[in-house]
């Protein structure tokens, strides 16, 4: 884990898509998107059947490596309201097991509504964890710091005459737009003016990409002085 700090809050990037926040002992990861791929094959693009295993077994290691004993799912958890129907047997052991486990919570999203709501854990809009509210989509009129996803940030670099992209949290002073985690998730430039848009207001918005031992921060966006 590599360590940072929001809204007075000391948190850490783990396994390079989860945030984990220590004084809630609590996991937050976004945009699972669970049986995204059975939701393609159903219209004839054959992809690998494993998504939602590959997902559920990178979200097992992050609640062990963490220690934590709260999951707070940000919306799209599932692809689509069917997704929790076509969980084969195996993901849904799996998925049964981890919200036994620990106290979770799924936040809706506009691709799931409450679908995930079938998989045990509680179901709610939004929530309020301490000083931030956790929700899917950033909310530019809201006036308490927040953490959100939807948008799959990453940061798009060029190097040697190739495109680099990796998956990144985006960060202002009052909101962080943490990465997609589902193993399928595709991803929106950090710096599409979709994206700087939801964080605004703003006096600066940065991509935060985790190293070894800390987190790199890239600037996308300054106010002008």
């Amino acid at each position: 884990m590599v360590p940072l700090s929001f809204a007075n809050e000391e948190m850490a990037l783990a396994e390079h898509r989860a945030l984990y926040w220590p004084r809630e002992n609590a996991l937050l990861v976004a945009d699972l998107h669970l049986e995204k791929a059975s939701f393609f094959a159903r219209s004839g693009q054959l992809l690998p059947p494993y998504d939602s295993r590959e997902t559920l077994e990178r979200l097992a290691l992050a609640i062990r490596r963490t220690g934590a004993r709260r999951v707070f799912a940000l919306g799209d958890n599932f692809h689509d309201r069917e997704g929790t129907e076509r969980l084969e047997p195996h993901a849904a052991g799996m998925l049964a097991a981890l919200t036994r486990a620990v106290d979770w919570v799924w936040i809706t999203g506009n691709h799931d509504a409450d679908a995930a709501g079938a998989c045990g854990g509680t179901v709610c809009e939004e929530a309020e964890v301490g000083p931030v509210v956790l929700r899917h989509r950033a909310e530019k009129d809201g006036d308490r710091p927040e953490i959100s996803g939807h948008y799959h940030p990453k940061l798009v670099v060029s190097a040697r005459g190739r495109r680099i992209a990796r998956a990144c949290a985006v960060r202002s002073e009052s909101r962080m737009i943490l990465p997609a985690f589902g193993a399928l998730t595709g991803g929106m430039d950090a710096s599409d003016p979709a994206i700087l848009s939801a964080m605004q207001p703003a006096r600066a918005i940065d991509a935060l990409v985790p190293s070894s031992r800390r987190v790199l921060e890239y600037p996308l966006w300054r106010a002008a002085a």
